[in-house]
């Protein structure tokens, strides 16, 4: 597969996913239709699916614009507050979106949102906000026994698995990281290497689940109680 990353918004990344370059394009969490219909233009591709994490605006925002010129099928959960899915999935189901010929499975990732799901190839994983490189998204809708026991899944995917997340927080990430865990060499390792990239343009995603297992304290959390610590400190830091 050919994956590229679309910034939109602030600091959200809409994920495209193509067979090979100049494929039909697959689009995950698209929160704003502009930057994807420039992207489709600029490339002379077609748009061929959607794939939605979970239900909040800056991840849905661009799908109604988009359906009005393109009819495409919309993947997204099942028990999902936003209304355009047309092909609802749950934990387990596997599935080839329209565009590909690469089969996803759906692992259910509640915590962040309760309707969230997280999408996973032989060597990819496009993790929305339950997952961010040396981080994890605020707990909104969950509980820590759900959030962790999601983390704790995606940390059970091949230490090679690319970590596609959807937002650049990196660095912010970082910053926590080393304050909770301050003799990490790899963490200081990381920022070091992340800073670089950033200050070249370039994003800091996707990660590998082996890095993440190396650098981010959520996934390093030993129980749930330990996460919602973690959690609490990260959200006051």
């Amino acid at each position: 597969m050919h994956i590229s990353a679309l910034p939109a918004l602030n600091d959200n990344y809409i994920w495209i996913i193509q067979q090979q370059q100049g494929a039909p394009a697959v689009v995950v969490d698209p929160g704003d239709a502009q930057p994807v219909f420039d992207w489709l233009a600029s490339h002379q591709v077609e748009l061929a699916s959607l794939l939605v994490t979970h239900h909040h605006w800056d991840h849905t925002d661009g799908i109604e614009p988009l359906l009005q010129h393109y009819d495409v099928p919309v993947y997204g959960p099942r028990n999902s507050k936003f209304k355009a899915i047309s092909h609802a999935l749950e934990e387990g189901d596997t599935f080839t979106p329209a565009g590909l010929s690469h089969a996803f499975t759906v692992l259910e990732t509640p915590g962040h949102t309760l309707d969230h799901i997280s999408y996973v190839t032989d060597s990819a994983v496009f993790c929305g906000d339950t997952l961010f490189s040396a981080g994890c998204g605020r707990m909104f809708e969950g509980q820590p026994e759900q959030f962790h026991q999601s983390l704790q899944k995606l940390a059970k995917l091949p230490g090679t698995t690319a970590v596609y997340a959807a937002h650049e927080y990196t660095l912010a990430n970082l910053r926590f990281a080393a304050a909770a865990e301050p003799d990490n060499q790899a963490i200081h390792e990381a920022t070091l290497a992340i800073s670089e990239l950033r200050a070249a343009g370039q994003p800091s995603l996707p990660s590998t689940i082996a890095t993440e297992l190396a650098i981010n304290p959520f996934l390093r959390a030993e129980s749930a109680t330990a996460f919602a610590k973690l959690r609490q400190w990260k959200d006051q830091f």
